[in-house]
């Protein structure tokens, strides 16, 4: 407990030097969600557990540590609860919980129940908004490492190598999108789209002359982002997503694509 004290301490002294009382008063709930990540990821909080478990300051220390509203906290824990990051349980307080075995399960199920085809709609529903949000967030460090990341696509030497380098250009557009939900949803869906048993139907697709194309369109959603130009990034993810669809289609499933 008297670490946990000392972490808060450290928290409030951050908050205080980086704007002042008035500007913190105003911090918005996202940012309160990610001090409060911090503090559940320094593992010291107070009970038993696992790394990350235990118990939480209560709503009017946070509330002082983080200088902000009632309301801004509650709607931070909210978003955290959202994300199964804490568990508010009625007289007794919060608790920080430990999401990832629940999300590896949650994983492996959906990947026995699913195929990659489902999995591209999913991402279609979510990633050309992720890409619209990239535009209209993304700081210039983001940015320089979406081009990176979209020149790594371009270059990758085998399918395997190609595939973490696809992987790794989706997540920064995710990352840069600044939305945790969405950020957690997808990791999901990347994590099922990865699964093993997969392979063979994803290195078809991803041959080489395919990669050359998925990597051009990587470089064009990254300019859109660049420009803050919303639309033409929202369009441009989804145009390339249906491209990726339509070959897994063609190669993994033919009868399907001859309907």
């Amino acid at each position: 407990m008297a670490q946990a004290s000392h972490d808060i301490a450290v928290a409030r002294t951050a908050t205080r030097n980086d704007a002042g009382t008035h500007a913190d008063s105003k911090l918005h709930y996202r940012d309160a969600a990610e001090r409060i990540r911090a503090i559940i990821d320094g593992g010291r909080l107070s009970g038993p557990g696992r790394l990350g478990a235990g118990r939480l300051p209560s709503e009017r220390e946070l509330s002082e540590t983080l200088g902000v509203s009632r309301r801004v906290l509650r709607q931070a824990l909210g978003l955290l609860e959202a994300e199964g990051r804490i568990s508010r349980q009625h007289g007794r307080g919060t608790f920080a919980t430990d999401a990832r075995h629940a999300q590896e399960t949650l994983v492996h199920e959906m990947s026995r129940l699913t195929n990659p085809v489902d999995t591209l709609e999913a991402r279609l529903a979510i990633e050309p908004m992720q890409a619209r949000l990239a535009a209209l967030r993304a700081t210039k460090g983001d940015i320089d490492r979406l081009f990176e990341a979209a020149d790594a696509s371009r270059d990758a030497k085998d399918p395997l190598s190609y595939e973490k380098a696809d992987a790794a250009f989706h997540r920064r557009v995710s990352a840069a999108a600044r939305n945790p939900l969405l950020i957690a949803i997808f990791d999901a869906m990347l994590e099922t789209a990865l699964e093993g048993t997969w392979r063979h139907g994803r290195e078809t697709a991803h041959c080489i002359n395919n990669q050359a194309a998925y990597a051009a369109d990587h470089r064009k959603i990254v300019l859109a982002i660049a420009e803050r130009n919303a639309a033409l990034a929202e369009q441009t993810m989804r145009l390339h997503l249906n491209s990726v669809q339509q070959r897994l289609i063609e190669h993994a499933f033919p009868g399907a694509a001859a309907e």
